[in-house]
Formats: C-alpha cells, sequence, structure tokens
C-alpha cells in the first residue's frame, strides 16, 4: 500500500510491485482470469448460435413462419448493440465482477422460459432478455483484459478472446443440428442451461475483480473503519463521476467517435460487415449442403468443421502478429504502434471476397460439397484476422476512449448482425446463390484498401485526431527521442 497526504485526505494508491495490483498479479492468477472470461464467451456464444440450428423445428411446432423465427435471432444481437454501452460504465462504477456474475446468472435463467416456450412471442422476448444479460460475458471483455494485461502483453489474450467469440458462434450448428434431430429443439436450450449453469458455478468460485480503482476504494474503506480516520480515500473517490455522467458519457462518446472519427466509423463497417457473414452464414449453410446436396439435418452441421478449422488458423497466425508487433515496438524504441496490429488483417481483406467469391460460384448439384466447403475455411480465417485486428487497433489507438471506439463498433457490429439472418434466406433464394454471394464478395472488395491505407497513413490519421491524441504523444515522444539521440550523436562527431 502507498499512500499521501492530500490537504484534508490521504490518498490510496498501489505501491510498486503490490501482489493485489490486477496489474502485478501472477502470470497464472491472469491466465486462469483470460481463461474463464473465454469460456464464458464461449458458452454465451454457443447460445447465439445454437438456437438457430432449432428456428425450423420450432416454427413448425409453435405454428409460425421461419421469418417469425428469425426474429429471436435479430433481437438477441440487437440487445448485443444497444446493452453495452450501458453495462460498460455499470461495471467500472459498480465493478466488473458483479456485473459478470449477476448477468450471467440471468442469461442462464432465461433457458428455462425458451424450452418451455409455448407461442412464439414467449420465445422471442426471453432471447431478447437472454440477450440483455448475454452480453455482459463478451462485449467487456476486453476492458477486463485491459486491468490486468499491459498494452505489451495484450496481444495473445486479446487474441484468445478474439478466437473464442468466433469460434463459439461457428462451432454451435456442428452438433445441434443432431441434437435438434435426434431429441429436438426444446433440448438444444436445456443442454445449453446445463453447459452455462455449470459454467457459472466455477466463475461465481475463482473469477476475482480485476477494476484496480474498485480495489482501491474497497481498501480505503477499509482502512477507514480499522482505523477511524476518515481522510483515506482512493482516488476514485475523489474524482468518481456519478453513474448518471458514466452513462451519458458512454452513449454520447460512442456516438461522437462514430460521426467523427473515420477509422472509428471505417472500421466499424468493415467488422460489421464481416461479422455479419458469420450470421448470414447460418442460413446458407443449409441451404446449400442440405438444399444443394441431399445431407440430413445433423449432417448438415458437418461444414461448420471447416470454420473450426478456419478459426484455428487464425489463432496460429495471431502468434505470428505478436511477433510482428513486438519488432515494430522494439524498432521505434520500445513504444507501442497501433498500425503493428494490422499486418495479418491485410491477408483478411484479401481472402474475405476470395472465399466469397469462391463459395458463391460453386454452389451447383454437380460440384462435389467438398469444394464449397473448403471455402469456408478461408471464410473464417478472415473474419477472424478482422475482428482480431480491429479490436486491438481501436484499444491501442484511442487509448483512454478506446472503451467508447470499441463500443461504437460493437454496436454497429451486432446491429448489422442481426438484421442480416432475417434476409439471408430470401436473398439467396431470389437472386440465386451465385449472384448473392457475388454481390457480397464486391462489397468485400471494396474494403480490402482499409487496412492497407491505415499501415500506410495511420500515424497521421491519428495525429489530427483528438481522440487519439494520448496514443500519438507516445509515437512523437519515440521519433522525438530518435531526433535527440540523432542530434546528440551529431554534436559528438562534431565536438571530434
Amino acid at each position: 500500500m502507498s499512500s499521501t497526504a492530500n490537504g484534508d485526505y490521504i490518498i490510496v494508491t498501489w505501491a510498486e510491485g503490490d501482489p493485489e495490483n490486477p496489474m502485478n498479479w501472477p502470470k497464472s492468477k491472469k491466465w486462469m482470469t483470460t481463461m474463464l472470461l473465454c469460456l464464458m464467451c464461449l458458452f454465451i456464444g454457443l447460445s447465439t448460435a445454437g438456437y438457430s440450428a432449432g428456428i425450423t423445428r420450432m416454427t413448425e411446432e409453435l405454428g409460425v413462419s421461419v421469418e417469425a423465427g428469425q426474429v429471436g435471432m435479430f433481437v438477441f444481437n440487437a440487445s448485443f448493440a444497444i446493452v453495452p454501452l450501458f453495462l460498460g460504465p455499470l461495471s467500472e462504477f459498480l465493478g466488473r465482477n458483479l456485473v459478470y456474475l449477476g448477468c450471467y446468472a440471468m442469461f442462464c435463467i432465461w433457458f428455462i422460459p425458451i424450452a418451455l416456450a409455448k407461442n412464439i412471442g414467449t420465445a422471442i422476448v426471453c432471447r431478447f432478455l437472454s440477450g440483455c444479460f448475454g452480453a455482459a460475458g463478451t462485449t467487456i471483455i476486453p476492458g477486463t483484459l485491459g486491468d490486468i494485461w499491459p498494452t505489451n502483453q495484450r496481444g495473445i489474450p486479446v487474441a484468445c478472446f478474439s478466437f473464442v467469440a468466433v469460434l463459439g458462434t461457428v462451432a454451435a450448428p456442428l452438433y445441434n443440428g443432431y441434437v435438434d434431430q435426434n431429441l429436438g429443439w426444446r433440448w438444444i436450450e436445456w443442454i445449453q442451461l446445463i453447459a452455462n449453469g455449470a459454467l457459472f458455478i466455477c466463475e461465481l468460485v475463482f473469477l476475482r475483480e480485476t477494476r484496480g480503482s474498485l480495489l482501491l476504494s474497497r481498501r480505503a474503506q477499509k482502512m477507514r473503519k480499522e482505523t477511524g480516520d476518515q481522510r483515506y480515500r482512493a482516488p476514485s473517490d475523489l474524482e468518481a463521476p456519478s453513474i448518471k455522467s458514466l452513462l451519458h458519457a458512454s452513449t454520447t462518446r460512442a456516438a461522437l467517435l462514430l460521426v467523427h472519427e473515420p477509422v472509428v466509423f471505417f472500421f466499424s463497417l468493415w467488422l460489421a460487415f464481416a461479422w455479419a457473414m458469420v450470421f448470414l452464414f447460418f442460413s446458407v449453410i443449409p441451404l446449400t449442403f442440405v438444399g444443394n446436396h441431399g445431407f440430413s439435418e445433423g449432417t448438415g452441421g458437418l461444414p461448420y468443421i471447416s470454420c473450426i478449422i478456419g478459426t484455428l488458423f487464425g489463432l496460429a497466425a495471431c502468434f505470428h502478429q505478436k511477433h510482428l508487433y513486438d519488432a515494430a515496438t522494439r524498432k521505434n524504441n520500445g513504444i507501442p504502434v497501433p498500425e503493428a496490429r494490422l499486418y495479418w488483417s491485410t491477408a483478411g481483406a484479401i481472402l474475405l471476397p476470395v472465399s466469397l467469391f469462391w463459395f458463391s460460384w460453386t454452389q451447383f448439384p454437380s460440384i462435389h460439397w467438398i469444394v464449397p466447403c473448403i471455402s469456408l475455411c478461408p471464410l473464417v480465417f478472415a473474419i477472424y484476422m478482422i475482428f482480431d485486428a480491429v479490436q486491438n487497433y481501436l484499444a491501442d489507438g484511442y487509448g483512454e476512449y478506446a472503451s467508447s471506439a470499441i463500443s461504437a463498433q460493437g454496436f454497429i457490429r451486432n446491429m448489422l448482425a442481426a438484421s442480416f439472418p432475417l434476409f439471408s434466406r430470401q436473398m439467396f433464394v431470389n437472386m440465386k446463390y451465385q449472384w448473392a454471394g457475388t454481390m457480397l464478395a464486391l462489397i468485400a472488395t471494396v474494403m480490402i484498401p482499409l487496412p492497407f491505407i491505415l499501415i500506410k497513413y495511420g500515424k497521421r490519421i491519428r495525429a489530427r485526431s483528438p481522440y487519439a491524441a494520448a496514443t500519438t504523444k507516445l509515437d512523437t515522444a519515440g521519433d522525438e527521442k530518435k531526433e535527440k539521440d540523432a542530434e546528440s550523436a551529431s554534436d559528438s562527431q562534431d565536438a571530434c
């Protein structure tokens, strides 16, 4: 513990090397926290996609159209777009753990009324509420990783988060088709309840608070109680804004960044389009392999193995991406370079339209099913690379405004992903597979230059941004240091 007098208060701060400071936790504890959060994100992702596998049978039993069932997908993802704008400030005000555990407990509960639903209205409302509470277990995880990992060590933990975020979404149809085929759609929900309930118990036992300012506030409160001296205060106690101002700042700042920051706007659109492809293919893959190639409902989920392989390749590429980032940091006198997060995303930018063209123009019953199946691997690899790059770049490039930038892209990403399942089936049937896929591939082609432009001009763009100024100053400081070193060397040569 460290404390300093400040007028009428004694300020409680972290002493150097304080083991209670989350930044000083042993790596084993940091990784345990990271893995617990990643498992929560994985299981919530599985439930996101698991619902889609049972939509056809559910709507048949409840006597409504498939489109009405797809509304359950829409409201779930739409809640992921809106609720995080409020969850982020709440987690800073109340603590990460209270938000995680409270929301995850409620998320588990909503599986019960969905499984017991007697009409589509019940299923849709409960899906919306499930999404509202499930959003905490995915969207505020990058903030928690920032609580415990310094910037130069955050690459692999964020890559693990990106991995489970993508894997959880693409893996669910692999087995849920068999569950729906053999046990019925209600058992999809019961199985998810059992799995998430077991994980909740683990989270309750092992997950620890990571918000450093809140831990200091609790320490100061404990010292006031033990000593009777009411002067002990944490820095956040003196400058903490009200929850109202936090919520206002969170919602308005995210909107401001979308309007005033071209990087945030275009990167949000890029990631939103890529992420929407995942949800679009929940409808398209069954159309392709069940419709064109005669797969059964259960077997129709097996092409998702190709998607899972794509995520594994993506995780491997993230290790090389970290190597490139570390090399760029060393070259810049140890000062992080946000643009170095984007190198592998250039491959994702190119592979996304290539794999969409590949998939769409192999949609003929005469072409062996393995050909479009293989195309899903580079497609998901590309989505993973884009997802990981955008998350890391916004976190590095916008410093203290990173949470607002990530909230802004999360809003665009989840709203677009929510809308695509509502029309994807009709689009591919009416436009025909080839031309619907070609239209999407052409949109992805237009977006190819984005990472290349930022790699080359990103530093200049950030230099002109008031929101990226904190990070830009670090880069500028690095440049000034280089200039001073060069001047010193020049002076030495002149003296000689």
